[in-house]
């Protein structure tokens, strides 16, 4: 499916948060893993060269320092279009602003502009040595909520679970302000027979063993209190672009599920 992933690092410890996810998808798969620094000013990157060559060593990467040309997210972009079958997977980190402290702003540029799914994970202060440690993804969870928009996922989301050899989880997250989509019956969202029915085509459709679970709440806290405890899980979710404004950032769900479950989410605009 990828044949390389890439994770940009700051030097940050921080940055290097998703390394175990990352790390992880190598294993199952036998995809390259490439680390990238992105540094502004020539004079830096000799330092930053060091820094993401011994991260690689170490890791059994490849690691590469660049100098940004104009903006990092583009230059981040740039390198990941060097070599097709890339998947970019980042950490997300606040600087100021309610989708900046839960998505950074790098992040949410190279989301918006990369037209492939981008793997997100924010990160919580780990310690240096479970950085270091690889964390099979068992199950990709696709949450649906009766929504074409939530369903333009599903054949991502089985690619993914076949190429790691996962299982392909789906939930139904019902929220009190939960509107179905006008080609939904009503009562097929608010029964398990809707999760349950798209299980069931899924497993036909892509092969991919599957299981189904009904939650109710607000979805970022249902789904969160679902996985509590779990890191082998890989959340698979599009963007949610309700107006205007949020035609280029992800929408609450999805962020919410990002600042709240601890566990790495593949997204993409839809």
């Amino acid at each position: 499916m990828y044949d390389r992933i890439l994770v940009p690092v700051d030097g940050s410890p921080f940055s290097e948060e998703v390394l175990p996810h990352a790390l992880g998808i190598v294993r199952a798969t036998g995809a390259a893993l490439s680390l990238l620094q992105v540094v502004d000013r020539e004079d830096e990157q000799a330092e930053a060269a060091r820094y993401v060559g011994a991260l690689a060593s170490e890791l059994g990467a490849d690691g590469r320092a660049l100098v940004a040309r104009g903006d990092l997210a583009d230059t981040i972009l740039a390198e990941a279009r060097r070599v097709p079958g890339t998947l970019i997977a980042m950490t997300s980190h606040g600087h100021s602003g309610l989708m900046e402290a839960m998505m950074g702003s790098v992040a949410m540029r190279i989301v918006r502009a990369s037209g492939d799914p981008v793997i997100l994970y924010r990160p919580r202060g780990a310690a240096v040595e479970g950085r270091r440690q690889a964390v099979k993804i068992n199950s990709v969870l696709l949450p649906l909520d009766g929504t074409q928009v939530s369903e333009a996922m599903a054949s991502q989301a089985a690619g993914m679970a076949q190429w790691l050899g996962a299982d392909l989880s789906l939930v139904q997250a019902i929220s009190p302000e939960a509107r179905p989509g006008a080609d939904i019956p009503v009562g097929d969202v608010m029964e398990s027979s809707y999760v349950r029915g798209r299980a069931d085509d899924y497993r036909t459709r892509y092969g991919v063993r599957t299981s189904w679970e009904v939650l109710h709440g607000d979805p970022a806290d249902a789904i969160a209190r679902y996985l509590d405890g779990r890191r082998d899980v890989l959340l698979a979710m599009v963007t949610r672009a309700r107006r205007p404004l949020e035609a280029a950032i992800l929408g609450s769900v999805t962020a919410g599920c990002l600042q709240k479950c601890g566990v790495p989410i593949v997204t993409r605009l839809p």
